[in-house]
């Protein structure tokens, strides 16, 4: 007999989908649509496995997971509303995985397939979820909270990779959170702003008189974080010689502070980033290939901003209310125009200089809805030669676009044609026949267009 799958879901669309996709698989599929049926057939008889979504009219997914792991029974998660509190919760909880929303049907065929491999174990209790400064509801960033979800109670060592301001010490910190380490201490070092004849000193402590000006004896990050979590930030920038004794540090846990004689053992977990290349810095020799294999157990890359231009809204929103709870200043709103044109920009400083230019608005915006116009230009919108007047030009249309207004195509047609035909004028000293030639059209052609742009002016 086939296994029987269990989806609790109160959208019917998706119970349909998915259940068709594990019946083509060979599986026997019961379809429910609230929590309170699911505990009704369980009354009768059990599945061989459950799929349910998290949120429910009545008692949502997470209790009916905790119900199903207290039978035996393996459960997958599901959620359109991933967010780091939610998918560690049910990891925490015993879920067997957990699928964003939207998934694919191939994918969440495998989950039922490897979920009904093996029962995972008795779950540990579910503790208080704290809430996260982590937001995101691109898939990028669901692929993100599902690896923070299923990580964060283990013990292995975490990289965390991406762009400067893409949030790589929000991610450490919610690692930590979600940890069984959460009420011990979180420490952050940034490796590459304190000078690197100071940072052995930082990271492991002092004796008195190891050194000029070392009066007294000082614990490191090391000892500081004990029990806890050790973030080590902009990793790539260590200096090999610290390289060395922090992988030795890594494979003993023991350590000796500078100037110090006793063996200090250690209970620390590390999470490192860096926004650099670290294979390629081990290939130039300026990285430990060693030491990068001890940190980079388990990798968390972080997409920049223009992966995710999708999260730009709600972050603008969210970053925007908080700066002015923060400055005590009258809330403002973004116009849905001015939204558009945050998505349409570049940040290369992602996240980080979205948040600074809504705190800039919050002060200096003149109205309570921000507009295009109060944007400013971006820093860093020169255009180029690749790319400049389509991307001057994909602006100007989203713009008016947002802004309701019509005839959009003629106007910028009549704008392309009256552009290129003055540029071909002025090149070739207003001759009509050789400006022509250079444009590729006939010179009645040229006369025609130059007739209707003036015409529309």
């Amino acid at each position: 007999m086939n296994p029987a799958v269990w989806i609790a879901d109160d959208d019917r669309a998706v119970r349909y989908v998915l259940a068709e996709a594990l019946r083509e698989a060979g599986y026997e599929v019961r379809e429910f649509d609230r929590a309170a049926a699911v505990r009704e057939a369980w009354t009768k008889t059990r599945p061989a496995l459950l799929v349910t979504d998290v949120r429910m009219p009545g008692e949502d997914g997470l209790g009916l997971l905790a119900a199903g792991r207290e039978r035996g029974l393996p459960v997958i998660v599901m959620s359109a509303y991933t967010d780091v509190a939610t998918t560690a919760a049910a990891y925490r909880a015993g879920a067997a995985d957990y699928l964003p929303k939207p998934f694919d049907l191939d994918q969440a065929v495998a989950a039922v397939r490897r979920a009904l491999e093996g029962l995972p174990g008795e779950p540990p209790a579910v503790a208080a979820a704290p809430t996260h400064a982590l937001l995101g509801e691109s898939a990028p960033m669901r692929e993100v909270f599902r690896l923070i979800g299923r990580v964060a109670a283990s013990d292995l060592n975490v990289l965390i990779t991406g762009e400067t301001g893409t949030g790589k010490e929000l991610v450490a910190r919610a690692l930590h959170e979600e940890s069984a380490r959460r009420d011990k201490p979180f420490v952050a070092l940034n490796t590459a702003a304190i000078p690197g004849e100071l940072l052995e000193s930082e990271l492991f402590g002092h004796e008195a008189g190891a050194f000029t000006g070392a009066s007294r004896r000082v614990a490191g990050r090391f000892e500081q974080a004990e029990g806890g979590t050790l973030f080590l930030d902009e990793i790539g920038d260590m200096p090999l010689a610290l390289q060395t004794r922090l992988l030795r540090v890594l494979a003993g846990g023991e350590f000796y502070r500078v100037g110090g004689r006793e063996l200090i053992r250690g209970d620390v977990r590390i999470v490192a980033a860096t926004h650099q290349d670290l294979d390629a810095l081990v290939a130039a020799g300026r990285f430990r290939a060693d030491l990068k294999h001890r940190l980079d157990v388990v990798r968390i890359a972080l997409p920049p901003l223009a992966a995710r231009r999708a999260d730009i809204p709600l972050l603008a929103r969210h970053f925007l209310a908080a700066a002015a709870q923060a400055l005590k200043l009258p809330p403002k709103r973004f116009s849905r125009a001015a939204l558009a044109a945050l998505e349409r920009r570049d940040f290369p400083g992602n996240v980080r200089e979205l948040e600074n230019l809504c705190r800039r608005l919050a002060v200096i915006a003149p109205g309570a809805e921000i507009q295009p116009e109060d944007l400013g230009p971006a820093p860093h919108a020169a255009p180029t030669a690749a790319s400049g007047w389509t991307g001057a030009l994909r602006a100007w249309a989203s713009e008016a676009l947002a802004a309701g207004e019509a005839d959009i195509h003629a106007r910028a047609r009549a704008a392309l044609d009256r552009t290129l035909l003055e540029a071909a004028l002025t090149a070739h000293g207003g001759h009509r026949q050789r400006a022509a030639a250079a444009l590729g059209l006939g010179r009645n052609t040229l006369t025609r267009k130059l007739g209707t742009s003036r015409r529309r002016r």
